[in-house]
Parts: structure tokens; sequence; C-alpha cells
């Protein structure tokens, strides 16, 4: 459909947009399940139902355009998601920021967009990018690369997906699984043949996905918050599909998203449903829920087994191919691939031994469409591990070795086992710097947002004070001026106008003496008349 000159809004389907279609849907359709035992607003449904459908758009669109439009509209929706309960200030802050550091990345969108239609690619089209002429396909590789890292909240962006927490548990089981966050991740993957062409995006998206994976791995394992913990394991594991992507294992990375998204919209579903029954997301006083919520322990401990890498759950799978697909381009990367698996093993095991510590709790039912919507997930976290049997892998080539299998399955038992025998008798020390995301968030407000606000406070008073002050400088003069022509000029002028009009009165009225109304009256002056107009023309001969 031609939207504009050229440019057309238009959308296709192909394997990698089938599959994240139907990932999407099913997760969505689980998450609105669970929502129902919790929510019954219709704005919270109706933008439930938006923010799909813009990650929807966003995975079928064949143009710049089309994914600029999605992307908006996504990233407007998962600020009012998140800060949907509007009426307390943090939640609206934090969907603010949430928002801004996503936006600001996006630009990186509309610089690709500006350098592609500069480059020649008058049609925006997605898979034309990487013909571009080389100067202006590095731009365009470099817009799209911030854009999607900021989006998939990677280094440095990272400290947005905590903020997101704030959210209901539906938004963040949603937000972290199968749309937004995962949305940055696809893109990358959908523009690898881009990435390839240039000598340094691949590279350089390989190491900052392999470098979130560890840095936000080590965040995940000291949090004492269930959601903190989940949130900083989303940027950990989308670490790992950005690593695919800059490793060339496109189908590796697919299906570490697909297998993430039934992971951990299964974890966050779980840690809503013992929020909803238990009012804490504290991981302390977590202790012992999965004993007093069987069901909800045993989809939680499921999930996390495959967070961790465990065999033969899903992630165990997809994340050796994607280590495989690392390992072909560099051992180093392969290497910290493998302790970033090892990290995610103990963050995993710590929450479980936490969860499942011997500790009485108080019952309160959670509510059934709650308990509905986790086995389907549970299922999906399980059941991709077929993934790593031979023959059904589609990425020929990139096949992991059994020595890799094991290494793997191997570490992440060990890991687990360990972590979980330690926090068992006293939990990890938690260091601040981790604690608090690394001060990514103090970072960007010390490096970007206070000297922008500077700037525009000083702007603004330039503007009041020399603009400004200009303008009113100058209507002073103007009006001081005026009131001199009022007083000097325009009385002088005014008076001319009287004095003509006297003239002409005083004409007028002698002009009238002539007119008595007597026949030989007029006859006298029609002579007199005629006497002198004879002796004027004598004189002018």
């Amino acid at each position: 459909m031609a939207f504009l000159d050229g440019i057309s809004f238009e959308l296709g389907v192909d394997g990698l947009s089938a599959v994240m279609i139907v990932t999407v849907l099913v997760v969505l359709l689980a998450v609105l399940v669970f929502a129902a035992g919790e929510l019954r607003s219709v704005r919270f449904y109706g933008l439930m139902l938006l923010f799909a459908a813009a990650m929807l758009v966003t995975v079928t669109a064949t143009t710049l355009l089309t994914l600029l439009m999605a992307w908006e509209v996504m990233g407007a929706t998962s600020y009012a998601l998140i800060g949907f309960w509007w009426r307390e200030p943090r939640r609206v802050r934090s969907g603010l920021v949430a928002f801004l550091t996503t936006r600001a990345a996006d630009l990186g969108l509309y610089l690709a967009a500006g350098a592609a239609l500069a480059g020649g690619a008058h049609g925006l089209e997605l898979d034309r990018l990487a013909g571009l002429p080389a100067g202006w396909r590095d731009v365009v590789a470099a817009g799209l690369v911030v854009a999607a890292l900021g989006k998939s909240a990677q280094l440095p962006f990272s400290f947005w997906l905590s903020r997101a927490m704030d959210g209901p548990s539906p938004v963040s089981a949603l937000l972290h699984s199968a749309t937004m966050v995962a949305a940055g991740a696809y893109l990358l993957l959908r523009m690898e043949p881009l990435l390839d062409a240039t000598s340094w995006a691949a590279v350089t998206v390989a190491w900052v996905g392999a470098a979130t994976a560890v840095a936000l791995g080590a965040v995940a394992v000291v949090q004492r918050d269930l959601k903190q913990l989940l949130a900083a394991s989303t940027c950990a594991q989308v670490g790992f599909m950005v690593l695919a992507a800059g490793t060339g294992g496109v189908a590796a990375g697919t299906w570490q998203l697909v297998a993430h998204a039934f992971t951990k919209s299964l974890l966050f579903l779980c840690a809503g449903a013992w929020l909803t029954a238990l009012g804490t997301k504290d991981l302390a006083g977590l202790g012992g829920a999965a004993r007093g919520y069987r069901l909800v322990g045993i989809a939680f401990t499921v999930g996390a087994l495959s967070l961790a890498g465990v065999p033969p759950l899903s992630l165990w799978a997809t994340k050796d191919h994607v280590l495989t697909a690392a390992l072909h381009e560099s051992v180093p990367l392969y290497l910290v691939g493998l302790a970033a698996a090892a990290l995610g093993a103990a963050y995993a095991g710590r929450a479980l031994a936490l969860v499942w510590a011997p500790t009485g709790r108080a019952k309160k039912p959670v509510p059934r469409p709650q308990l509905a919507a986790l086995p389907p997930l549970a299922a999906g976290a399980a059941g991709l591990g077929l993934l790593a049997l031979p023959g059904l892998w589609t990425e020929r080539g990139t096949e992991p070795a059994w020595w890799e299998l094991v290494v793997s399955g191997v570490l992440a038992l060990l890991a687990a086992g360990l972590t979980a025998r330690v926090v068992s008798r006293r939990d990890l020390p938690a260091p601040a710097p981790l604690l608090g995301w690394l001060g990514l968030e103090r970072l960007a407000n010390a490096v970007v947002a206070r000297p922008t606000l500077a700037l525009a406070n000083g702007l603004a008073r330039f503007d009041d004070r020399a603009v400004a002050g200009t303008v009113r400088t100058t209507a002073a003069v103007g009006t001081a001026f005026a009131r001199l022509v009022d007083r000097r000029v325009e009385w002088s002028v005014d008076g001319v106008v009287r004095l003509v009009a006297r003239g002409f009165r005083a004409v007028g009225r002698l002009a009238r003496r002539p007119q008595t109304g007597q026949l030989h009256h007029y006859y006298a002056q029609a002579v007199v008349a005629l006497a002198a107009l004879a002796v004027l023309l004598l004189l002018v001969r």
C-alpha cells in the first residue's frame, strides 16, 4: 500500500516472522487469561491488545516506514502499561524513564531511514539495506544497532528494564518475553545480512550481547526482589539472542527467543501469582512459597530449570546452538557465553532454593485463571528441548557437538546445585553496584539527563533574556516612537488638514455668492467670463 511517494506500508510473512507471530499470540493468550484473575479494566486490555498488535506489525514489516510506525506505537503503549497505576507517582516515573530511554535509542531508526534514503534505498525495503553504498550502509547499520540495543535493554540501556518492573505482573510477563524486549533482538536477527555486510557491526553486536549476558547475569544473582532478578535475567538471556545475531546464528537466536518467551512469561506469571496471594515479591518473603502453592511451585521450577539451561529443557538446547555459532566465530566469545550460561544457572538455582525453603506460609488462594495460564507455558518451556535432537535443527553447520551439550549441561547442574546449596544455608551477599544494576541509571542521569536538562535550562534562559528581551525592547521602542509621532508629527498633519478644510470652506462660501437665481446676473457673469478668456488668449499669443 503506497503511503508516501515511492515508499510503501508493506507487511510480509516468512519463516522468521511466522515463528514470531505464533509465539506472540500464544504468550499473549496465556497472559490475558492470567490477567483475568487480577484486573478488570477495559483500558488495560485495550492497551495490551494494541501493544501486541504493534509487535505483530513489527515482526511482519518489510520496510523501514512500517517498522518505524509499529516501533513508535509499541514504545508509547509500553509507557502507558508500565505506568498503568498512574495514581502512584513512582510507577509513572518508572514508565517515563523506560519510555525516554528507549525513545532516545529509537532515534537511531530515524537516522537509519534518512541514511537509507540518501544512499538510494528509496523504497526503504529492509531486504535492500545490505546493498547500499559502503558509507551509507554503515550509517544505517549504526542506527539500527542503537535502536535494537535500546529496545532489547542491552548495555548500556539495561536499567530501563528494572524500572519496567513497576508495571502489573501481566505487563512484565508480556513485555519481557515475546514483545518489546524481544523486538530488539528480532530486528538484529532480521538484519543479520546488513550486520555481516559491514566490517564492524556484527562483531560489535556479538560482544555487546556477550558482555550483557555476563554483566546482567551477575546482577541477577544478587537481586533481593524476584521480579528484579527475572528482569536482569531477561537482559542476560536476550544477550544470547544478540550474540547469535552477531555470529550469524539466525536460527539459533530465533529459537532462543521462542524458548525464552515461554520460559520467562511462565516465571513472571508465577511471580505474579505469588504476589497476588502473598502480597510480596521479595525473595526473603517468598521463602516456602513453592511448598504452599504446589502448582505454582512446580511451574516455577520447570521455568527456573529451563532458565538455568538444565537438560533436557528448552533453553539448554537453544543456548548450546547459540554458543556453537559463537565458537565458530571466536573462542573468547564462546568462553564468555559459557560463563554467562553458568551465571544463568546460578541465579535460577538461587531462586529455586529460596522459594522451596522449608518455611511455613499462610495460604490465600490463587485465582483460577492465574493457575490455568501456567501449565501450557510450562509445557512449552520444557517441550522445546526437543530442538536438541538431531534432524530437527533448521540451520546446518551450527549443531553443537556432543561434548558441547555435555559440558553446558554439567556446568548448569553444577552451578545451579552449588548455588542452591549455599543459599539454603545463607543467602549470597549483595554488593551495592550489582544490587543497583551497575549504577547504569545514575550514570545515564549524570552523563545524559543532567547535561541535557542543563543545556535546556540554559537555552530557556537565553530565550527569556536575549530573544524575548529583544522582542520586549523592540516593542518598547516602537511604542515610544508611536507616542512621539502621536504628539508631534500627527498634531502637525492634523493642523494642515484642518487648514486645508477651512480654506475650502471659505472658497465654498465665496462660490455661493454669484448664485442669486437672477437671469440677468448670469448673463452679466457670462460676459465677464468671456471677456476675461479673450484677454487671456491675447496675452498667451
